[in-house]
């Protein structure tokens, strides 16, 4: 968790639950794993428990007490629809991220049938919200990881989602993903990227130009965040030599423009 983060598409990272299980190829070198298992047993330290799922209800109110506008990735460390994670306790992050609508929250998941059940339960029960406000904030993106095409079925959860502004993160991108135009269909903003670390799968650049495409002809927004370990022809150089130029520039694009925050 860090006020300022390094993450190319956000501005800082908030984790109210810490740890997760892997549900698909994408997980497997999953770097938040690797961080926290270095710490497991060590008293004290904030993963001690190593990856083990963990709720910090001491960490909710932080986004209150940022007064600076920043876009805040939610559970970096994590997913916040974990089916470990009480749905009490996702209602008690939205109660937050509804309060702190000066800043926008990313929220990022592999299990968007989660969110989609979730959402429709919270925003049409009378007993959630407790302020009884039933919209999903503006303010609050919602998105899904997509790392190969067996996993676009996750886009049609996410289409479900009453969210202002839907995201993709292809990243680790595995192999190419066929996005038309049913799965972009209010879709607003596409993250891709290469893995990275000392096993990273490299990413084919005919992958990356494909989605590309994809999204100039369905006008959704694109964010290249890096090649990963590996550069475009394949030799592992690591992520800062193998950079995030694509076609000779940066894609930094974001969807703001769709949103308000109130």
């Amino acid at each position: 968790m860090a006020e300022y983060s390094s993450i190319e598409w956000t501005d800082a990272t908030w984790n109210p639950v810490t740890g997760c299980t892997k549900v698909s190829p994408g997980c497997k070198h999953c770097y938040a794993e690797a961080f926290a298992e270095r710490w497991r047993g060590i008293k004290g330290h904030p993963y001690e428990q190593g990856f083990n799922l963990r709720l910090w209800p001491e960490r909710l109110e932080l986004p209150l007490r940022w007064k600076e506008r920043r876009k805040i990735f939610v559970n970096s460390m994590s997913d916040l629809f974990h089916k470990d994670v009480p749905d009490e306790f996702i209602g008690k992050v939205f109660d937050v991220m509804r309060q702190a609508n000066w800043h926008i929250f990313q929220l990022l998941t592999k299990r968007p049938e989660r969110m989609r059940a979730w959402s429709n339960t919270y925003f049409c029960s009378s007993d959630y919200p407790p302020n009884g406000k039933h919209v999903w904030p503006e303010h609050v993106w919602a998105g899904v990881s997509v790392e190969t095409q067996a996993y676009v079925s996750r886009i049609r959860d996410l289409q479900h989602v009453p969210a202002k502004i839907r995201f993709l993160s292809i990243e680790p991108m595995l192999g190419p993903v066929e996005l038309d135009s049913s799965l972009l269909e209010g879709i607003h903003w596409v993250i891709v990227g290469g893995e990275s670390g000392p096993s990273a799968r490299p990413m084919n650049p005919e992958w990356v130009y494909a989605i590309l495409k994809q999204c100039r002809q369905h006008c959704v927004k694109f964010f290249f965040k890096q090649w990963g370990a590996h550069t475009p022809d394949g030799r592992r150089v690591g992520k800062k030599a193998a950079g995030r130029l694509l076609k000779g520039r940066t894609w930094d694009e974001m969807p703001v423009e769709l949103t308000l925050v109130s």
